[in-house]
C-alpha cells in the first residue's frame, strides 16, 4: 500500500506549553507620499494600526493555528499593552492562566512602522527587569502540574528577564523527570542556562557567539562545542537564506535548504519554526522530519509582511507542491485532513479502485473540480485498494486529497462537513447517502 500518507496527516490536537516573554506588537500601516518639512524624514500617512501578540505569544498563535490547545507561562506589567496582550490571547483561545503581572515591570511594545508592504521603522517601549523572586517562586509551584497536562514545553527566550537561568533550571529539570520534551529558543551568548534541553534551535550568529569560537570556524566545530557544552540532544541552526541545518552530538548533520518563493520579511519566522517542531515533536514525529517541516513552514512566513500565522491548511497546500503523495490520508488522520479543507468549499467523490480510471470518472473528477478554490476529496471505498490506482489519482492536479481506508462514511460527513458527496455510477455522476458504513457499500 502506498507508504507516504504525508507528515501533516500525524497531526492532531495536542496540549503544549510555551514558556517565556510576552510583548505586544503593533503593526502602523499607511503609505509616504512626503517628505517632512521639519526634517529630511519620510511623513507616513497611516490607514490602519493593528495590535497581536508578539515574542512567546507569536508561538501561542501559530500553534493554535495548527491545531494545537496552548497553555502560556509568562509575564506583563500592569498596564494597557499588558491587559490588550492577555485579552488577545484568551480570545484566540489560548489558557492564560500562567500569565502574571509585575508591578514594577513594563509590557514590552514593538511598533513596526510599515509603508508600501515593507517595514521602514520599528519603536521599541521596554525596560530589561529580572523576574521579582516571589513571582519566580509561584510559577515554580505550577509548572509541575501544567506538565502533567502537557506533551512538549516549548522555551521563547527574547531576553526580557522572565527566563532567569534558576527558572530555567527548575523548568528543564522537571520537564526531564516527567519525561516532557523541551524545545528551546534560546537568547544571548550563554546557552549554559538551557543545559539539558533535548532540542537548542540559534540562529547562526547567536550559535557562534555562544560558541565562544572565532568566525571563521566550521560549522561542524561550532555545532559540537554547544552540543557538549549544553548537554543538549539536538541542535538546529537556523541560516537565513541558508535555510537550516540539524546536528546531532553523534556527529550527523543535515541541511534544509530555503523553500520560500519570495522574501518580504524575515520577522517571526523564528516563532514558527519553534511552533511547528513543538507541534511535530508533540505528535510523535522525530527532529529530522519535525525540522524539515518546519523549514518549509519558515519558508512561508517570510514571504509575508510581519509575524505570519501558517496554519494546516497552508502547508498542506505548500506540501502538495512539493510531494503529491502528501494529499493520501486514512481515517486516523482524518483531524489533519479536516484542517487542510477548513473554510474551503469542499467535494467528495468515492471511488472503487478495482473499476480503474474510466472515462466517466476521469470527466467526473474534471466536473467536480470546478475550481482551485474547491477542494476535492476522493474517498476510496475498497478495503484494499490498487497501489497503481492510488498514484495515479495522486498524480492529477484536480484531485486535492486521497481518502484511505475509512468505515463509516457519516463520522466522514460529520468531520469534514463537504457541500456534495457523489459516486459515479455506470457513466453517470450520482449523489449518494452517507448514512451506511463502508462493508455495506461494497
Amino acid at each position: 500500500m502506498v507508504k507516504l500518507i504525508g507528515m501533516l496527516s500525524q497531526f492532531n490536537p495536542v496540549n503544549i506549553l510555551v514558556i517565556g516573554d510576552l510583548m505586544l506588537d503593533i503593526y502602523t500601516t499607511g503609505k509616504v507620499k512626503r517628505i517632512s518639512p521639519e526634517a529630511p524624514v519620510s511623513v507616513l500617512h497611516v490607514q490602519k494600526e493593528e495590535r497581536r501578540p508578539g515574542g512567546a505569544g507569536n508561538v501561542v498563535l501559530n500553534l493554535i493555528s495548527l491545531g494545537a490547545q496552548v497553555t502560556i507561562v509568562g509575564r506583563v506589567g500592569k498596564d494597557v499593552a499588558g491587559m490588550t496582550l492577555c485579552e488577545a490571547l484568551k480570545n484566540e483561545g489560548a489558557n492564560i492562566e500562567g500569565v502574571i503581572s509585575q508591578s514594577d515591570y513594563k509590557t514590552p511594545v514593538k511598533n513596526r512602522l510599515i509603508a508600501d508592504s515593507q517595514q521602514v521603522l520599528r519603536v521599541d517601549f521596554e525596560d530589561y527587569i529580572p523576574l521579582s523572586e516571589s513571582l519566580e517562586q509561584t510559577i515554580v509551584e505550577e509548572i509541575p502540574q501544567l506538565l502533567d497536562e502537557c506533551r512538549v514545553v516549548a522555551l521563547s527566550d527574547y531576553g526580557k528577564g522572565f527566563l532567569t537561568k534558576s527558572l530555567l533550571m527548575w523548568i528543564i529539570e522537571m520537564a526531564r523527570a516527567k519525561r516532557v520534551p523541551i524545545i528551546v529558543d534560546p537568547k544571548g551568548d550563554d546557552f549554559s542556562k538551557y543545559q539539558g534541553a533535548n532540542v537548542l534551535k540559534p540562529n547562526l550568529a547567536e550559535a557562534y557567539a555562544a560558541s565562544k569560537l572565532p568566525p571563521e570556524t566550521n560549522l561542524e566545530d561550532v555545532a559540537q562545542t554547544i552540543l557538549k557544552n549544553c548537554q543538549v540532544d539536538e541542535l538546529l541552526i537556523t541560516r537565513s537564506e541558508a535555510g537550516m541545518s540539524l546536528f546531532y552530538r553523534n556527529g550527523e548533520r543535515f541541511d534544509f535548504p530555503v523553500r520560500s518563493k519570495e522574501v518580504k520579511d524575515v520577522t517571526g519566522a523564528g516563532d514558527t519554526v519553534l511552533a511547528v517542531i513543538s507541534m511535530a515533536l508533540a505528535n510523535g514525529l522525530d527532529i529530522k522530519h519535525s525540522a524539515q517541516l518546519a523549514n518549509i513552514a519558515a519558508g512561508m512566513a517570510i514571504e509575508r509582511i510581519g509575524c505570519a500565522r501558517i496554519n494546516l491548511s497552508e502547508l498542506a497546500e505548500r506540501f502538495l507542491e512539493l510531494d503529491v503523495e502528501n494529499k493520501i490520508f486514512d481515517e486516523e488522520h482524518l483531524f489533519a485532513l479536516q484542517q487542510s479543507v477548513k473554510g474551503k468549499r469542499c467535494s467528495v467523490l468515492a471511488l472503487k479502485s478495482n473499476g480503474g480510471m474510466s472515462t466517466a470518472v476521469f470527466k467526473s473528477i474534471r466536473k467536480l473540480k470546478r475550481s482551485s478554490a474547491q477542494k476535492l476529496i476522493i474517498y476510496i471505498r475498497d478495503l484494499q485498494p490498487d497501489e497503481e490506482f492510488i498514484s495515479l489519482l495522486s498524480s492529477l492536479s484536480e484531485v486535492d486529497f486521497i481518502l484511505l481506508k475509512c468505515k463509516d462514511l457519516k463520522n466522514l460527513n460529520e468531520i469534514l462537513r463537504p457541500d456534495e458527496f457523489f459516486e459515479v455510477e455506470g457513466n453517470k455522476l450520482t449523489p449518494i447517502e452517507v448514512l451506511q458504513p463502508l462493508n455495506s457499500q461494497i
